[in-house]
């Protein structure tokens, strides 16, 4: 990619023996139930947008329910990497189910928009240890040549349920109540901290003991000031207003600082030496542009189509399945030729080139878009996506030294989560000031005038 190896470089620097047979499917096993839990969470709530408007109020603040998972998630990533890194995966991952289901069942006994904001922010701080855990673990656990099968297993996991999550949501919307979007973690969470405590090595990686605190801080309100601008700019606040142009010199300013604080530190939270790895650079900002496209689309097509056709929460999660369908086949497959071929290059170029197409055709679609026509555009942008999204972190894996090895798939994973924060900030701004007045008139049976 870009100039870098596209075979696994292998560094045998207190790396682990790999692990085989039943104990690694058990490890495989209790690792995916996290990645299903942080996955699910990222878009199960997508159809049950409306209803919960309807429910607790705040329509205007309404992509932040998705929005503050996600920045919270990206924001914790770096943090939960370099701390697995230096401690043992293990703790952390189990730290970070715990913190999960806590945020859980918080949301789900929310009486306010701001405090359902608040608490998936919560979520959001666990989901991302449970995703950068389970990418590392495997890391941990599975020699760098078949590490493309099994990250290929994840990557269709982490796809499947990030799609599927809107037709879940769908259904216990109907059935049950919006809270059971939340509710529904607590049973799958307990049964994956069990399963983690009797078959996860205890301490998988250990290395020098210092916390980058600052850089921590900084890289997290940095993330947080930049998604700030993108979802209150034009909504909340004018373009030109004193405080769209603070949000902006903070973040510059706060990104400046994260840097300087990178070269002092004796453990960087984000080791700058990464950004010189043009595999590490190159998948870094791919994944920012698929995080973009992923969350954003997936987050807004529920809504469009259960504002816009008029379908209930269950349907408009059915109509998003010819998504899962692509991104499953090329996940999935792209990770068993990578273990045979031992090479990967190819597969985040025709990925990208794909997803783009997909977008586009998902650009035409409008109110009179029937439903083969909606569901091809869906299958084309999910082919796209599966063969892009897990890809890049087995890139990543390969071309780093086994040292870094969490701390570069959280960087990695950052800069697609960060993607995926400003994906939906921007789109939700987008829907704020100019689709909703359009929705409302276009809408079956629909009296109102233009906002």
């Amino acid at each position: 990619m870009c100039g870098g190896p596209e075979r696994f470089a292998v560094s045998s620097d207190q790396r682990p023996a790999p692990v085989t047979g039943r104990r690694l499917w058990l490890i495989i096993g209790a690792l995916m139930s996290g990645m299903l839990l942080a996955a699910l969470d990222q878009t199960i709530v997508a159809t049950a947008l409306p209803t919960i408007v309807g429910d607790l109020g705040g329509a205007s603040h309404l992509a932040w329910v998705v929005t503050a998972y996600l920045l919270a998630s990206t924001a914790s990533t770096p943090l939960w990497g370099k701390l697995g890194d230096m401690y043992g995966r293990k703790r952390f991952f189990q730290a970070a189910i715990v913190i999960f289901l806590a945020g859980s069942m918080l949301a789900g006994i929310s009486q306010s928009m701001v405090e359902l904001i608040a608490f998936r922010a919560v979520q959001g701080i666990g989901g991302g240890g449970l995703i950068i855990g389970a990418q590392t673990i495997i890391g941990d656990v599975v020699a760098p040549r078949d590490r493309g099968r099994y990250q290929g297993m994840f990557g269709a996991v982490f796809g499947v349920t990030t799609v599927v999550g809107p037709l879940i949501g769908g259904l216990l919307v109907d059935n049950l109540s919006w809270r059971w979007v939340f509710y529904v973690n607590l049973p799958i969470g307990a049964i994956a901290l069990l399963v983690t405590s009797a078959v996860l090595p205890g301490a998988l990686s250990r290395v020098h003991h210092v916390i980058d605190y600052l850089g921590t801080v900084l890289i997290a309100l940095g993330a947080v000031s930049l998604v700030l601008l993108t979802s209150l700019g034009g909504t909340t606040y004018a373009w030109g207003s004193p405080a769209i142009f603070a949000l902006g010199g903070a973040g510059v300013a706060l990104v400046v600082l994260f840097v300087l604080a990178e070269r002092r530190a004796a453990e960087p939270v984000l080791p700058l030496g990464l950004f010189s790895n043009r595999v590490f650079a190159t998948s870094s900002a791919i994944g920012f542009v698929v995080g973009f496209a992923m969350f954003g689309a997936i987050t807004f097509l529920a809504l469009f189509l259960q504002v816009v056709r008029g379908v209930n929460p269950t349907v408009s999660g059915v109509r998003l399945l010819p998504m899962m369908a692509g991104l499953l086949t090329t996940s999935i497959g792209s990770g068993f030729l990578i273990s045979r071929w031992g090479r990967y290059k190819v597969f985040p170029i025709l990925g990208t080139a794909i997803m783009t197409a997909g977008l586009f055709l998902l650009s035409r679609m409008g109110a009179s878009t029937g439903v083969l026509a909606s569901s091809l555009s869906m299958f084309v942008f999910g082919i796209g996506l599966g063969g892009v999204m897990q890809v890049l972190v087995i890139a990543v894996q390969s071309a780093v030294d086994y040292k870094d090895l969490g701390a570069a798939t959280a960087g990695a994973t950052f800069f697609r989560s960060m993607g995926g924060s400003f994906g939906t900030a921007v789109f939700g701004a987008i829907f704020a000031n100019v689709l909703s007045g359009n929705i409302a008139t276009a809408s079956p049976g629909s009296s109102c005038p233009p906002a």
